[in-house]
């Protein structure tokens, strides 16, 4: 895979989740596998121009992050192509252009996905931070602003045409939200509307076969997931490996559970002290009790634990709890196993009860109107 100057060896990617790919979370899913390149949440141009404190702490890195790219989201040419350079001044490999935002304080002012329905100024936006920076500029948009104006391929022409060099394509509507189905038609529609610059899916891929259905139908040369790596670290080490062996890997037992959960609690921790990174962690802590199997206890305790001990004696407390629920080989019976991840389009929509079962919802927070 290549953007710009830079080559790497995965062609899956994390898609930034306002209020969780958060440094402590990129370090997590780059230790487990899979992953080479990663986005930060976005970040306003002129907080970061104005070194706002809590711009420069999505902005920060480590040199474990090779390949990281910024996410930026403004609407005044200038602003965007100076916070371009105070990127580059920090030696990130990337800075990325949001599109897609749906959020009313950021399209009110002309950015997120108010940029797709103004080509001529998005261009004139673009080819300022382009002719301002060596580093690579990316963008990251939807389809359209609705199902009546769907700008994206012509905006991956605009794009192309002033040097973007990759494009990262989220198969839905700013109006559809999260709603509905991700459209991969409308992915292969971008795929082929530029001439030579990488166009990334994103998109419903909670699985390794969803991702391999998205590179099969739009042709698209890599594919970035979001809420799918937030509910599994390991999907992009297990994407790669089914992309290479055709194997459907096994998920990740309660033992690797545990130990990528303290292993991201004590980032938390070591990036934003234990008080705040132990709130902080409880939401994600959430999402990893999704494949526990009954974890009724468990997610009872993470609503109140403020310190790392407390932590560890929640696990505890938590084990004890869940050992009734356990064969005589360690392991869950059957009938308590959570059921096996099955991707979006392989989901019956006539039958609810399979997508409550199935289907990944949207983290609380912020991400909510992303």
């Amino acid at each position: 895979m290549r953007i710009g100057p830079h080559e790497f060896a995965s062609n899956l990617f994390l898609s930034p989740l306002a209020g969780y790919t958060n440094l402590p979370f990129r370090l997590v899913v780059r230790e487990i596998g899979g992953l080479d390149w990663v986005t930060t949440d976005l970040v306003n141009a002129r907080s970061l121009l104005e070194r706002n404190a809590r711009a420069l702490q999505l902005v920060q890195t480590c040199p474990a992050e090779k390949f990281l790219a910024v996410q930026l989201f403004g609407a005044v040419p200038e602003e965007m192509r100076d916070a371009a350079l105070v990127v580059e001044s920090m030696g990130i490999a990337s800075v990325d252009i949001n599109m897609g935002c749906p959020v009313k304080k950021v399209t009110g002012i002309g950015g997120g996905s108010a940029m797709m329905t103004e080509l001529g100024k998005t261009a004139q936006l673009v080819r300022g931070m382009v002719e301002a920076v060596k580093i690579p500029v990316t963008a990251k948009m939807r389809l359209g602003w609705d199902e009546n104006n769907l700008t994206a391929p012509d905006l991956a022409r605009v794009l192309e045409d002033n040097g973007v060099a990759a494009i990262f394509v989220h198969g839905r509507t700013r109006a559809q939200g999260f709603s509905g189905t991700v459209n991969l038609a409308g992915i292969r529609a971008v795929v082929d509307a530029v001439k030579k610059i990488p166009v990334i899916g994103n998109g419903d891929v909670t699985t390794p076969d969803a991702a391999k259905h998205m590179f099969d139908e739009t042709g698209c040369a890599g594919v970035s997931i979001g809420r799918g790596a937030f509910y599994n670290p390991w999907i992009f080490r297990q994407t790669l490996d089914y992309l290479r062996t055709g194997q459907l890997p096994v998920d990740a037992g309660y033992a690797d559970r545990v130990q990528v959960m303290r292993r991201h609690l004590d980032l938390m921790i070591e990036f934003f002290g234990e008080d705040y990174g132990c709130r902080l962690f409880r939401k994600p802590a959430s999402w990893y009790a999704k494949r526990f199997g009954p974890a009724k206890e468990f997610k009872r305790g993470i609503t109140a634990f403020r310190t790392r001990a407390e932590f560890e004696t929640l696990l505890v407390s938590y084990e004890q709890w869940r050992a009734p629920f356990l064969g005589a080989d360690g392991e869950l019976r059957p009938q308590y196993r959570p059921g096996p991840l099955v991707a979006s389009f392989m989901l019956d929509p006539d039958d609810p009860a399979v997508l409550r079962r199935e289907s990944i919802p949207v983290p609380k927070g912020p991400v909510e109107v992303w």
